[in-house]
């Protein structure tokens, strides 16, 4: 088991900010592939981003790609994920998710994520 918390979000204006955190209680999140995955409304699940354990190669999906930035903070045990020119579609719950069996690279496909935590509401409106 991986337990995951999140944190940072909260309610924006479109073009805002807002920086989620991710944390792994029990182990060093460095030890493992970390995505972030989002849950809008009436929508299907969409994994927005995510960095490699091995390489911390980092992926992004074209909706935020160039507005999202996800990093590593190994000393202080967390990932993040910057959000920039926050639209009303970003709307949604955000989960940090683990894929323990992906070292090398990540992958935006739900599937190979085996844990995730509790999620942390994103709402951009005016």
């Amino acid at each position: 088991q991986v337990q995951l918390v999140e944190s940072g979000g909260g309610q924006v204006q479109p073009g805002g900010s807002l920086r989620l955190s991710c944390t792994a209680p029990d182990m060093s999140v460095s030890e493992i592939s970390i995505g972030w995955f989002r849950r809008a409304p009436g929508q299907e699940s969409e994994v927005v981003s995510c960095i490699s354990s091995a390489t911390s190669r980092t992926n992004y999906a074209d909706s935020v790609k160039g507005r999202f930035t996800i990093s590593r903070d190994a000393s202080n045990n967390y990932v993040y994920l910057q959000m920039n020119e926050l639209k009303v579609e970003d709307t949604a719950v955000y989960f940090c998710a683990a894929a323990p069996s992906y070292r090398f690279a990540c992958l935006l496909s739900l599937g190979t994520y085996d844990y995730w935590g509790k999620g942390t509401q994103v709402t951009v409106s005016s």
